[in-house]
């Protein structure tokens, strides 16, 4: 009897049906009251007590077994039938898809690069997992130096050589020992610093760092190539004014403020009151830095400046809390939508 049981097991097990016609077919020959299984429950008088248990739980496992076929295959046609009814219904309007928008830091990237790709600049990508020598050592942070506390780095645990980037400087260096001067690039992508997390500061962040290095490279070159990107991205009005700084890899350094966007210099709460918003790093390119890549700092000079992707996205957007590029948020992100 239980050699019965398992061949309609078996044969449960590998029915297929294409139409409802078959699956009823299927219910009736197992499951009716006249079927398969009902009679075999009948035969339950015929089992010795000692095996009645066993033969009653294989009966179970039988009728659930066809039970859940017949449902599943239910489902599965009557899915088919509904698609196949609803695409020969051609009196149905049309299923438009949404399309979704583009990240605004996304935009921002793209809007930044454009803008330097049409005087020149190439882009230049590099490993987000770095050794000490790209990261710091090459751009003139020697051990021990003070400057390294500027970031607070992920190091790897394993081997303390080894780090998430702090910034998008290390592709630059990549860039200079690969290539000869002249060498004109942006390097944008994403950096990690051990930061807690606020409306102002996140523990992952985007950079586009840029560089020119050829012969005669002067600071008014800098300065002009910075006052171009800042009357293309904010507007033909902008003034731009250089403070001095101290970056490790550049002599001089400065940071670059813009006159504010908002309030036209008047003074707002967006730039405190002074009329001036800082937005970038900048400076000559130090001859250590040069010289670390094999390039000859009494032929070549060259400048490079670094600005935050969430930070002009802010600016540019009159956003007040980072962490909202990074919740997922529908209703944040289809702001964007018209600038897709």
């Amino acid at each position: 009897m239980k050699e019965i049981v398992h061949k309609y097991l078996d044969e449960i097990a590998s029915f297929v049906a294409e139409t409802p016609e078959q699956i009823e077919e299927f219910r009736i020959k197992f499951l009716s009251k006249k079927g398969i299984i009902p009679d075999l429950f009948g035969e339950m008088k015929n089992v010795s007590p000692e095996e009645r248990k066993d033969f009653g739980l294989l009966l179970n496992q039988l009728k659930n077994s066809a039970q859940q076929k017949v449902d599943l295959l239910q489902e599965t046609i009557g899915k088919r039938e509904s698609v196949n009814e609803k695409a020969t219904d051609l009196t149905l309007p049309a299923d438009f898809i949404s399309l979704g928008s583009r990240h605004p830091l996304s935009i921002v990237r793209k809007e930044i690069i454009d803008i330097f790709s049409k005087i020149g600049f190439t882009v230049s990508v590099g490993p987000e997992i770095e050794d000490d020598w790209h990261n710091f050592t090459a751009l003139n942070f020697p051990l021990e130096h003070p400057a390294r506390d500027m970031q607070d780095t992920f190091f790897i645990e394993k081997s303390p050589d080894i780090a998430l980037r702090t910034h998008t400087s290390s592709v630059q260096i990549r860039v200079m020992e690969k290539e000869k001067p002249p060498i004109r690039s942006v390097f944008p992508g994403r950096v990690f610093r051990n930061e807690a997390i606020s409306a102002r500061a996140h523990c992952f962040f985007h950079q586009v760092e840029g560089l020119y290095i050829d012969e005669n490279v002067s600071f008014a070159d800098l300065k002009q190539t910075l006052y171009y990107f800042a009357t293309e991205f904010f507007g033909p009005d902008t003034q731009i004014r250089l403070r001095p700084s101290y970056f490790p890899f550049t002599e001089p350094s400065a940071e670059m403020d813009i006159s504010c966007f908002i309030c036209g210099g008047k003074g707002c709460k967006v730039c405190k009151g002074s009329g001036w918003v800082e937005i970038l790093g900048c400076g000559m390119v130090d001859p250590n830095v040069l010289e670390n890549c094999h390039i000859d700092s009494k032929k070549y000079t060259g400048f490079a400046f670094g600005m935050g992707i969430e930070r002009t996205t802010m600016l540019k957007y009159q956003i007040n809390d980072i962490r909202l590029f990074f919740d997922n948020d529908l209703r944040f992100l289809r702001q964007f939508e018209s600038q897709s």
